[in-house]
């Protein structure tokens, strides 16, 4: 007789006392996985079960937000190619004109769902950057694919890196004013923590401000800002705009790191759950389409569009091809360019990601005491309903709901152990 515990047993959403963490991770490795989560149903009960109907779709159409970002693609791509139909709803895409936005519509129900900063559905869930509400990550949209700009009177000055940046704040002591997209969104993060890296404190010895990604080239251009951490493709467009430069892409501060999601409210996908399931597998047939590579072209001159990015083919199709110029005169080819599917690895909802969010929220001071890091991975990453969407589509999922990587200053973050790595930096709030 087997032993394997029944679904009844298993509880995704329950705290976890701090002592028994590791236990709690090395069993989700073994049996909590992503997998083993739809394996414990029987294939002929599921397809069986959602073939007589009770799969349809509570709510055929959904208004999804969206900011205007290369990494919009896939959710463009599900509404203009399509992809929706067969799931049995329709996507209507909304362009939004901030982040800000985009929370103020998921939370008030405005929005169905959005493209949006793994960082802010975070925030919204813990109260910090805005109202408190339960949120759900459905699934992961993009790795890789942002960057930090720095302008060129920086450049003139010798700041072309981390470490010449780090040497001219210390020897010319002035407002250093840097930008980010939304306070406990993932730009922000990114930047604070490659600041970090070479012992410049972002609020100590530097000025940062908020500003939508749209209006970041403008800002620089009239000298608002020494630099700013965005999506493409407003770094490559301060490049052909000969305003700016790239000091380092985001895939060097941390290869293949979570960024955006397809974001809701939890109270959302507890009244929609086949709406959610639909939504997820037609924005994974759109993440497959993107990632491969011959239909990229073809999807940069559709985000271009004014209805959608609005900006020049150019600035968007070289950076999804990974071709790459920095705007010093460097140019190559980048093995980790902006991945929407890599077999299914980039959209698993990992709670070690989202956990590593409300790390770096503890360290800035955005939240004042360690919350309980896996419980709420656990509530806000909707593994089990990703899993049955993935299954549906013969997608592989991944054993353990955990990952682990190196990142740019050397240390690992695998999710062992949140309230230790969150408290371990020398430079925090």
């Amino acid at each position: 007789m087997s032993t394997q515990p029944h679904d009844s047993q298993i509880d995704l959403t329950s705290s976890t006392p701090e002592n028994t963490r590791r236990d709690f991770l090395k069993k989700s490795t073994g049996i909590l996985g992503a997998a083993a989560l739809m394996n414990l149903v029987a294939p002929s009960v599921r397809s069986g079960a959602w073939a007589a109907g009770s799969d349809a779709p509570e709510k055929t159409e959904v208004k999804i937000g969206f900011i205007p970002l290369t990494d919009c693609a896939s959710v463009v791509i599900a509404s203009v190619m399509g992809f929706d139909k067969k799931y049995g709803i329709k996507i209507t895409p909304s362009k939004e004109a901030s982040w800000a936005a985009v929370r103020d519509k998921l939370v008030n129900g405005e929005l169905d769902g959005a493209h949006v900063l793994y960082g802010l559905i975070y925030g919204v869930q813990m109260g910090i950057g805005g109202p408190k509400k339960d949120m759900a990550n459905l699934m992961t949209l993009n790795n890789n694919g942002q960057a930090i700009t720095l302008s060129d009177q920086l450049k003139n000055k010798g700041a072309v890196d981390g470490v010449s940046l780090a040497r001219l704040i210390k020897a010319e002591p002035r407002e250093y004013t840097f930008a980010q997209t939304f306070p406990t969104g993932t730009h922000a993060m990114w930047l604070y923590y490659w600041l970090a890296t070479y012992g410049v404190n972002p609020f100590t010895e530097a000025k940062v401000i908020t500003v939508p990604p749209p209006q970041m080239v403008a800002n620089m251009r009239v000298d608002n800002m020494d630099g700013f951490c965005v999506g493409e493709p407003w770094n490559a467009r301060a490049i052909h705009d000969k305003i700016g430069f790239t000091a380092v892409t985001t895939q060097e501060i941390w290869k293949d790191h979570p960024e955006k999601i397809l974001g809701t409210s939890a109270e959302w996908v507890a009244k929609h759950p086949n709406t959610a399931r639909a939504l997820i597998m037609a924005v994974l047939d759109a993440s497959r389409y993107i990632d491969t590579m011959s239909n990229r072209t073809q999807v940069a001159k559709i985000i271009a569009d004014k209805a959608y990015v609005n900006t020049d083919f150019a600035s968007i199709e070289g950076r999804m091809h990974g071709q790459y110029e920095n705007g010093l005169g460097k140019k190559w080819q980048d093995p980790n360019y902006m991945k929407f599917f890599n077999d299914g690895k980039v959209n698993f909802p990992y709670l070690s990601d989202g956990m590593w969010f409300l790390t770096q929220h503890k360290r800035w001071g955005l939240l004042k005491t360690d919350p309980d890091y896996l419980a709420e991975a656990q509530k806000v990453n909707q593994i089990k309903l990703y899993t049955e969407a993935a299954t549906q589509l013969k997608i592989a999922v991944p054993k353990s709901p955990m990952r682990s990587a190196k990142l740019i200053d050397g240390v690992v973050w695998d999710g062992s152990d949140p309230k230790k790595y969150a408290n371990s930096f020398k430079i925090k709030a």
